[in-house]
């Protein structure tokens, strides 16, 4: 059961709930300058009585956007609705929503980046005047209807800036982008959820789990659940470093924190493509994945990592996964030196 879990699915599990998700910014480990831009925007907007400024959350999943979204929430001392892109198909959707906003409220949109274009254009004039246009009926009887609404804040999650649309973008203004998390900063995560989930975890192990966790705490509060597992099922009381070597063995990840298709995806570029540069739509073809996939939920570890490089003509392995892999020569870019 435990081999076949996907530690590094996108997707949320159970362990992203807000018990152990942090409430308020004090809380919050990591992503300093991000805690201190919002801080001071927070205190500015409670001190003058006004809603927040638009804030968008940039950056791969399992990063905290969802949990910074809560946090303003809490910090504001107002409601928040949740919904995501995907979902918002009609105008209507959005309209009714933003009409039952209270003052201040969060409105919080996951995947804004795949918002149909059509919502998307109802959204500027909420977002800029706080107001919306309706269209009743249908035909030459058809007409336009204002409608006022209560100061909002919306808080827009991507993991794909670039796709937004220019009058989007630019109607936010606070644009955070999250960047990974350094294994000390992994570490308290680790240890204060460990406390939570009432679980006593020795430090070396906290630290190897932070290490394995590719900079992302959704991963590493994954991790431990697993290894938490281990110490329920052999009755032991305190995780220690075997517990956590053995369970990365069993789920196949190594000391890069690479999994079996992380590793895939660098052995296809390697001897299908001789080392690169190959294209997205064909990597994703060769390795039987979503281009999405590869291009949200593997790459930027990768990237982030050196163990794989862009050009403008596609994905090339690096030296640095030769070595990792095994490889006793390196082709493409570095074809013939030997390691």
């Amino acid at each position: 059961m435990i081999i076949s879990e996907r530690i590094f699915d996108p997707e949320r599990t159970p362990v992203d709930n807000l018990t152990i998700r942090p409430q308020y910014l004090r809380e919050y480990i990591g992503q300093e300058m991000i805690k201190k831009r919002l801080l001071l925007a927070i205190n500015a907007a409670k001190i003058r009585n006004e809603a927040l400024d638009h804030v968008l959350l940039v950056g791969p999943p399992g990063l905290g956007k969802t949990t910074l979204a809560h946090i303003i929430s809490n910090e504001m001392g107002t409601n928040i609705h949740v919904t995501s892109g995907p979902v918002l198909e009609k105008q209507g959707d959005v309209a009714a929503i933003l009409t039952n906003l209270e003052f201040g409220d969060i409105l919080f949109i996951d995947e804004i980046h795949r918002m149909n274009k059509s919502v998307e254009e109802i959204l500027y004039t909420a977002m800029e005047d706080f107001q919306i246009d309706i269209m009743i009926g249908k035909g030459p009887s058809a007409r336009s209807i204002r409608i006022d609404l209560q100061p909002f804040t919306l808080v827009g999650a991507t993991t794909r800036s670039g796709l937004l649309s220019s009058p989007l973008r630019n109607r936010f203004g606070l644009i955070m982008e999250l960047d990974f998390y350094s294994e000390d900063e992994l570490k308290i995560i680790l240890k204060r959820a460990a406390n939570i989930l009432d679980v006593k975890i020795e430090d070396d192990a906290a630290f190897l789990l932070a290490k394995r966790s590719r900079g992302t705490p959704r991963i590493a509060l994954r991790l431990l659940r697993r290894v938490r597992d281990m110490s329920t099922v052999n009755e032991k009381k305190v995780i220690d470093i075997k517990m956590v070597e053995e369970i990365m063995k069993l789920l196949g990840i190594d000391e890069n924190g690479l999994d079996e298709m992380d590793r895939k995806i660098l052995r296809t570029i390697i001897e299908v493509y001789n080392g690169g540069p190959v294209g997205l739509k064909s990597l994703a073809a060769s390795v039987g994945i979503a281009e999405d996939s590869i291009s949200e939920v593997y790459e930027p570890y990768l990237l982030q990592s050196g163990f794989l490089a862009r050009t403008p003509r596609g994905r090339i392995a690096t030296k640095k996964s030769y070595k990792h892999l095994g490889y006793k020569k390196v082709g493409g870019l570095f074809d013939g030196q030997d390691l």
